[in-house]
């Protein structure tokens, strides 16, 4: 004879899951669609689960963030290549064994949750950020490292004034025009069929420059971003140090 279900008001509240792994298990599914349909909780109960479960996805997007940053370092010519060229810079006459320092120190390039719909950013100071909560796949985390490290490389090299506009639009420039996301593939699986193949390219650098500008805090609006873009234009999508030239 099967057992009578308990009253919800003796069912066990579940503990967050030990390790990422124990997420799939059945008893966690479980337990989860029980909480999900808020069977016998009160509002704190059902508040505390959703932090343990957040946390626990968190831990998971980080170490997945981490894992993919450290392939594409080893892997990835277009980063290994930005990672040297920063480097150099970097070594201000340092030398080792004869030889110019030329390790890039992969601690400037950290993980974490982001609150605005974008994959990435770059601090003067602090570094990269890579957003683990944005970042669909090893791929995409490689062509956001990209972007990152070409304005890592413009700020090294040039001390960059990221409130001018016209500073942060000529490395918008660059970032897009030189890390691969404008790449014809990426274009078409963004834009499908209304992607141009003839001006694809430049098309795509203008409008990702364009929408970063927008979020300086001296910029007013698009057409005001729209405007800065197409005066450093020329200038800058020529510019395509340290490559010799665009990789498509």
């Amino acid at each position: 004879m099967n057992k009578p279900i308990p009253p919800n008001e003796i069912l066990e509240k579940p503990k967050p899951p030990a390790n990422e792994s124990s997420v799939h298990g059945f008893e966690w599914w479980r337990r989860t669609f029980q909480y999900k349909t808020g069977m016998g909780l009160t509002a704190a109960e059902k508040k505390q689960y959703e932090n343990d479960y957040e946390f626990v996805l968190q831990r998971k997007q980080c170490n997945e963030c981490y894992q993919y940053r450290d392939w594409i370092l080893q892997y990835s010519p277009t980063v290994i290549f930005m990672a040297q060229q920063i480097a150099r810079l970097n070594s201000s006459g340092q030398v080792s064994n004869g030889q110019p320092s030329l390790k890039f120190d992969e601690s400037k390039i950290i993980c974490d949750v982001c609150p605005e719909w974008r994959s990435g950013g770059f601090h003067p100071e602090l570094g990269i950020l890579l957003c683990q909560n944005r970042i669909r796949d090893k791929w995409h985390l490689e062509d956001t490292l990209a972007h990152e490290m070409v304005h890592y490389y413009d700020n090294t090299r040039w001390k960059v004034d990221w409130l001018a506009l016209k500073h942060h639009a000529c490395s918008e420039i660059r970032a897009s025009s030189l890390s691969g996301e404008c790449r014809f593939m990426q274009e078409f699986a963004r834009r499908g069929l209304g992607f141009k193949v003839s001006r694809g390219h430049q098309e795509c650098v203008r409008r990702r420059a364009t929408l970063s500008v927008m979020g300086n805090p001296n910029c007013k609006d698009e057409k005001h971003a729209q405007k800065i873009v197409d005066e450093v234009w020329d200038s800058c999508f020529g510019d395509t140090r340290p490559f010799d030239e665009i990789y498509r």
